[in-house]
């Protein structure tokens, strides 16, 4: 039987689906593969073993999200293929100059450039679900291509130690924009999902009214401050994880195993809640993950107290990897809720969200791995604040929306 075609598809939904998931997988690509070569680019450098600079490579690559502003605007006016076929170059020639970067600072801006275009596809792609899905169907969709893309957490570690035992660490380096080439031909055979008619005009008063819309809308500031709260947690995770395994724990070898595994858990948290926001509504389903959050968090930092700093290592990856599972269930919903109430605005609306929860995430998130050098309580601490005040602002809007 022929699957339906939904507004603004040239292909099934599954097509969709995939393309829109393996476009995202540009993110998790340009950071996951590059994990393991972490340890190689400090004896490239000659850093200590123990040094925390080479993290910046995630972070300045985070924190190129913020162009998602500009983006959002651009495809609120131009369309959302424009801007798309914008960021792919970017990404590409970003990720190519940071493999040969003589310095880890020319580095470090080398993945900035390659963050900012994957900021422009990140924008469109989202913006794109919200022109073509609604509510908890939009939930749905990000969760389907969420179980998607986050198989890449899981096989990419394993790529890049396979590639580090055969070549060099910018053989690693290099795969990401190899594999947006081919995402980017690909990706021609979407069509545009914002019609001409749809877009508003390039004017000062038009995008001041527009973000003003924008953050002053109540829902959207409540639920992007969740996801930002949360993805600060999970950017320190994935910027400290190989540290924390092979330096803290002193257990290099098992950091692939360790990264894949809580992978594998984020990827069927994330097909569950596509379950999950269709039987209870996304809303709802928030609400009692971020209290399963707190619980968690509040464990860790109960064992952590009585077990020491840092605790056990498989009581502490375990709740780690509760912990990053329920966040990947929470952001889809959390996304939708934000961008609901925005249809008319969704291009400046995602870049908005986008470049709050990934910009200050990660700046919140690089404060918090400074601070790491030789504990975990600075990040167990955070998981916790985070969960309470998560949960106070989504249970603050249970009155008004209790689908």
């Amino acid at each position: 039987m022929k699957q339906a075609r939904h507004p603004y598809l040239s292909m099934s939904k599954t097509e969709y689906i995939c393309l829109s998931a393996a476009i995202m997988m540009l993110t998790a690509l340009g950071i996951d593969i590059m994990l393991p070569a972490l340890g190689a680019l400090r004896i490239h450098f000659g850093l200590r073993p123990d040094s925390t600079a080479t993290a910046n490579i995630i972070v300045f690559f985070f924190m190129g999200q913020v162009a998602q502003l500009v983006f959002g605007i651009l495809s609120d006016r131009f369309g959302r293929l424009r801007v798309l076929r914008i960021g792919f170059p970017l990404y590409i020639l970003g990720g190519v100059a940071a493999a040969y970067a003589p310095t880890l600072l020319l580095m470090c801006a080398a993945r900035f450039i390659a963050g900012v275009g994957a900021s422009a596809v990140f924008t469109t792609t989202i913006a794109g679900v919200r022109d073509r899905f609604a509510g908890d169907q939009m939930a749905r969709t990000l969760s389907l291509i969420f179980t998607i893309f986050l198989f890449t957490p899981i096989a990419a570690p394993f790529v890049g130690i396979a590639l580090l035992s055969a070549a060099s660490w910018r053989v690693v380096f290099l795969t990401p924009p190899l594999f947006g080439l081919l995402v980017f031909f690909w990706s021609f055979r979407l069509t545009e999902s914002h019609p001409a008619e749809k877009r508003t005009r390039l004017r000062a008063i038009s995008i001041q009214q527009a973000l003003r819309q924008v953050i002053g809308n109540r829902t959207f500031m409540r639920y992007t401050t969740i996801t930002t709260l949360l993805f600060s947690g999970l950017s320190v995770y994935v910027s400290g994880s190989e540290r924390m395994v092979g330096e803290l724990y002193g257990r290099p070898g098992l950091f692939a195993w360790i990264f894949a595994a809580i992978g594998l858990v984020m990827s069927l948290s994330a097909l569950f809640n596509a379950r999950l926001a269709a039987k209870y509504g996304a809303a709802k389903s928030v609400r009692y993950l971020l209290l399963a959050y707190t619980v968690v968090s509040a464990l860790l930092l109960m064992i952590t107290c009585i077990d020491g700093d840092p605790p056990g290592m498989f009581v502490f990856f375990t709740c780690i990897g509760a912990l990053m599972a329920i966040n990947l269930a929470i952001e889809p919903n959390s996304s939708a809720l934000a961008l609901e109430p925005l249809g008319e605005t969704a291009g400046i609306a995602a870049s908005v969200y986008g470049t709050i929860f990934f910009f200050a995430g990660s700046l919140i998130g690089a404060l918090i791995g400074q601070l790491m050098v030789h504990s975990v309580m600075p990040l167990v601490i955070s998981f916790f604040l985070f969960g309470i005040t998560g949960t106070a602002l989504a249970w603050g809007d249970g009155g008004r929306r209790n689908h």
